[in-house]
């Protein structure tokens, strides 16, 4: 039904282009950033904005996107997404100005649109249907481990090559290496009003696709975690600085939200069976909201609260795939993924601007009161979903 190649290779060949394409655009700018203001005298505002209008374009072009993928399978748009970011990387290798390095951070989005967790997630759920739950949570670990990966990889290779080579090197890697391992390994798909699709069961699409509360609380709540997790993403070594510990002290505590998020998800892999994603969620809003408010409590356990966070937003990225198969099944997933990805995406482009704002106006603490409130907010958000759930199908909500 999906080609020749076995499911073991496709999932491990898209965890590790996962991996590729996070650390050739989301993340790197954390790590070339100050360099590139350095070298060419750009406002670093304007350096690390770059990415911002990237997750803009990638935002506007996601429901497209997946309704290629609903259409068409993912391999072209994964293609695609390979060739937009190593364009775009060696537009940003090659950038003479700012104005040129916007514009290559406005092709990497396209990239971003077409092949970050959204589109990998629609691919899986368009060759696998409603058996694509455990193929998604496999995905997330390896997409856990990108930055671990991929940021000592950028620091090692500014050293030796400044931040120009280390963006060749990235369109390489894209251009030769993620490329041809998508055209070669991703199936090539009819069309899938031409093929003839299994019967959707009952508790493969329990809502319907017609449900307008539902589907508004679900998009609720996934913008809502991405602005979170997104501020803190860019703004958590400062808050933790503003507490008064060192920037050594800082880099070390927040490097433990990586591990938690891969240890979440390696346990989900191994229990999902027994539970409906919506507990993966209520997991996820539950581990945020502790771990933050615990932060603005200022509560001596900052490890401790940094591993609650950690856990929640890698439960996350499970939810974010896992719950809209299980509510609205595998017809027409692809293309709600895209939907769902715009708001997602675009909360994501302001969240870190709003977050500077919210740290000059109120300073950390404010910033972490804020956070926790839309914390504590989420977790209600994600109670009334389940409460919906459960009331419209009678009971407790079982393994999909």
């Amino acid at each position: 039904m999906v080609g020749v190649r076995s499911r073991g290779t496709i999932i491990t060949v898209l965890g590790l282009t996962q991996i590729m394409a996070w650390g050739s655009s989301f993340y790197l700018p954390a790590v070339i950033a100050p360099a590139v203001a350095a070298d060419t005298g750009w406002p670093l505002a304007w350096v690390v904005g770059g990415l911002s209008l990237g997750l803009l374009v990638a935002g506007l072009i996601s429901p497209r996107v997946g309704s290629s993928i609903e259409r068409r399978g993912g391999r072209n748009a994964l293609a695609f997404s390979a060739v937009c970011i190593g364009v775009g990387q060696l537009g940003l290798a090659a950038a003479p100005n700012l104005a040129a390095y916007i514009a290559a951070w406005l092709v990497v989005g396209l990239g971003m649109g077409a092949g970050l967790y959204d589109a990998a997630f629609a691919t899986l759920g368009r060759l696998y249907g409603t058996s694509a739950r455990s193929a998604i949570t496999t995905l997330t670990l390896f997409g856990g481990l990108a930055s671990t990966i991929c940021w000592p990889i950028s620091a090692l290779l500014m050293g030796e090559l400044g931040w120009r080579g280390t963006c060749l090197i990235y369109a390489a890697v894209q251009l030769l290496l993620a490329l041809p391992l998508y055209l070669l390994v991703v199936p090539r798909e009819m069309p899938r009003s031409a093929r003839t699709e299994p019967r959707q069961t009952a508790t493969a699409a329990p809502v319907g696709n017609s449900s307008l509360p539902i589907m508004i609380l679900l998009a609720t709540t996934l913008t809502l975690a991405a602005v979170i997790s997104s501020t803190l993403s860019v703004h958590l070594l400062t808050i933790l600085q503003a507490s008064g510990l060192a920037l050594a002290a800082a880099v070390g505590l927040g490097a433990l939200v990586g591990p938690a998020q891969v240890a979440a998800r390696a346990i989900e892999m191994v229990i999902a069976r027994y539970h409906h994603p919506i507990w993966t969620k209520f997991a996820s809003v539950s581990f945020v909201a502790i771990g933050v408010s615990a932060l603005w409590l200022g509560m001596p356990v900052v490890p401790v609260a940094l591993g609650f966070y950690g856990a929640g937003i890698g439960l996350e990225s499970i939810a974010r795939g896992t719950l809209p198969l299980a509510l609205f099944g595998s017809s027409g997933y692809a293309k709600l993924m895209g939907r769902l990805a715009m708001p997602s995406l675009i909360a994501q482009a302001a969240a870190p601007s709003v977050g500077a704002l919210l740290m000059e106006w109120t300073g950390a603490h404010g910033t972490l009161a804020v956070l926790s409130g839309l914390a504590l907010f989420n977790v209600g958000l994600a109670c009334s979903l389940g409460w919906l759930l459960m009331r419209r199908r009678g009971g407790l909500l079982q393994p999909q």
